[in-house]
């Protein structure tokens, strides 16, 4: 008994590591979604009221959550049983991504004077103490889930990609830590940097010449990094969506890896341009198609 107790604890602590390995490489291999999830949700969570900004990042982390209790066992089931299907449906994933993040240029600069409109409406319903901002908010969250979504499936499949072949729990163990690593660390980090504002409000009625200069630091910092995140999220919805895009098909993939493999920085940067390319492309051909879409019911 001693001995089947002692074989018992050490296949335990085999287990305990191989999962532990696995999840610092999956975790590795996921840190640039991590950068593009983060500044997508932290634009998407951008221009709310105050006191509304951490019940919306807690209303989009809780649907994060969502998404990846329905992706993780998808993910099982379909590495198991269907695993031709998950390229596929990572491709349609870029392409939507790619989609918004045209349907967001178009939107801001070939309908400026409705771009215009809209933000003037949502400042407005802001300010407005009459208004139900929950409602209001409704269809930002909505948005920032539904791209979740697509980030999400992204980082589950990078990590089912680096746990196959192992046992189904080591497989369910690495997916559900770095779904949680991954969530918490997102949206703590869109949490903090949405109150940047009352942090820094607060230092500059603190005590002390030293931390007022900071908090009127962080006051003036802050906006600026709430623009740059914006163009941040968007080019990161061409960069991820045109990445999956191009790593969808193999050849393509393995030879812009390989040519910047090769070419050191430059190639780096050149790889990241050509699936900025890419994905602006598709984002231009869904959209058109999206348009052309619409005109054609809209006759019918």
């Amino acid at each position: 008994m001693a001995t089947s107790l002692f074989l018992l604890i050490d296949d335990i602590a085999s287990v305990l590591d191989d999962v532990s390995l696995l999840t610092k490489v999956a975790a590795k291999k996921t840190a640039g979604v991590l950068g593009d999830d983060l500044a997508l949700n932290a634009q998407q969570v951008s221009g709310v009221k105050a006191d509304r900004e951490l019940p919306v990042v807690w209303a989009v982390c809780k649907g994060s959550l969502i998404n990846k209790a329905i992706l993780v066992p998808a993910a099982l089931a379909i590495g198991t049983w269907l695993p031709w299907l998950v390229t596929p449906l990572l491709m349609v994933g870029g392409a939507f991504l790619c989609f918004e993040g045209c349907e967001k240029l178009a939107h801001k600069f070939l309908h400026k004077d409705e771009h215009a409109a809209d933000t003037s409406r949502h400042e407005k319903a802001v300010a407005d103490s009459s208004v139900d901002v929950v409602a209001v908010e409704k269809d930002k969250i909505k948005g920032a889930v539904r791209t979740d979504f697509i980030l999400s499936a992204e980082i589950i499949a990078i990590t089912l990609g680096t746990v196959q072949g192992q046992p189904f729990v080591t497989q369910l163990t690495v997916l559900v830590g770095i779904a949680l690593i991954m969530t918490i660390g997102v949206y703590g980090l869109v949490a903090g940097i949405v109150k940047l504002d009352d942090a820094g409000l607060y230092l500059t009625q603190r005590p002390g010449s030293g931390a007022q200069a900071l908090g009127r630091g962080i006051l003036v910092a802050a906006p600026w990094l709430m623009k740059a995140l914006s163009v941040a999220g968007t080019v990161a919805m061409f960069l991820v969506g045109g990445g999956i895009l191009v790593h969808g098909v193999p050849a393509f993939g393995h030879a812009v890896e390989a040519w910047a493999a090769t070419a050191g920085v430059l190639g780096t940067i050149g790889s990241m341009l050509v699936n900025a390319g890419i994905g602006l492309v598709a984002g231009a051909i869904v959209l058109a198609g999206v348009e052309l879409f619409k005109r054609v019911r809209r006759k019918g």
